[in-house]
């Protein structure tokens, strides 16, 4: 029986055929290898029951898709190394800014004003805001009228209804929404500021650490102020 030429066989298939690399493992089966198996199966083979072309060019073509998926694997993996560093390059950029989340709980700061957006999708005929201390007190009461659909900012200045400043800590904020007869609650977004940044692991979002809420996910930020 003639001897196979493997780089006929490599040009048949499409393939390149792979230099031999030196610091390959001893227990590794490459192409090569696989190519003189293969040549001594042929030459070996019994001569009543002979291999079929089929057979080996599809035990081949097998072997150049188990190449190509470790070729994939290879890129995925370069692409997800390359995916994290712009996570932390975006995690740098974001320490010490405001970023808007949907909550209802705001941290009011000394001296700061508590700020925050109302999402509306569909007009309203008045919309009415308001806030209440931990032990769930009524604190103040904003009137913000007519508004359309979108997004509405609100401000509170942390004064209660008669001018008293209110102390630091963690205030409770609700969004009244009147449409004729009807009232209902509005999606509350506040303003917190981010304090530290957690890469996300597996293919995770950052986790944000932001002031008075603790940490929430990347995916949660509506708005990067």
């Amino acid at each position: 029986m003639s001897e196979i030429d493997s780089k006929n066989i490599y040009s048949q298939l499409g393939l390149n055929q792979p230099a031999e690399s030196s610091n390959k493992r001893n227990d590794e089966l490459g192409q090569t290898e696989f190519l003189e198996l293969m040549t001594a199966q042929l030459q070996y083979q019994d001569p009543l029951k002979p291999m079929e072309n089929g057979d080996f060019l599809g035990q081949m073509a097998q072997f150049g898709t188990v190449s190509g998926i470790n070729d994939l694997n290879t890129t995925f993996s370069s692409m997800s190394a390359s995916f994290q560093s712009n996570q932390a390059l975006q995690a740098s950029t974001l320490v010490g800014r405001s970023v808007m989340v949907p909550s209802q709980s705001g941290f009011l700061e000394q001296g700061a004003s508590l700020m925050g957006s109302v999402e509306l999708d569909q007009p309203a005929n008045k919309m009415v805001i308001t806030i209440k201390n931990s032990a769930g007190q009524l604190v103040n009461r904003q009137q913000l009228g007519v508004q359309q659909a979108g997004l509405i900012d609100f401000e509170w200045n942390g004064q209660d209804a008669n001018g008293n400043t209110m102390p630091i800590g963690e205030y409770q904020i609700a969004a009244e929404v009147y449409r004729g007869t009807e009232v209902s609650a509005g999606a509350v977004y506040t303003v917190v500021d981010v304090e530290s940044v957690t890469l996300g692991v597996g293919g995770q979002d950052l986790t944000l650490s932001v002031s008075g809420l603790g940490d929430i996910d990347m995916s949660q930020v509506r708005k990067i102020m």
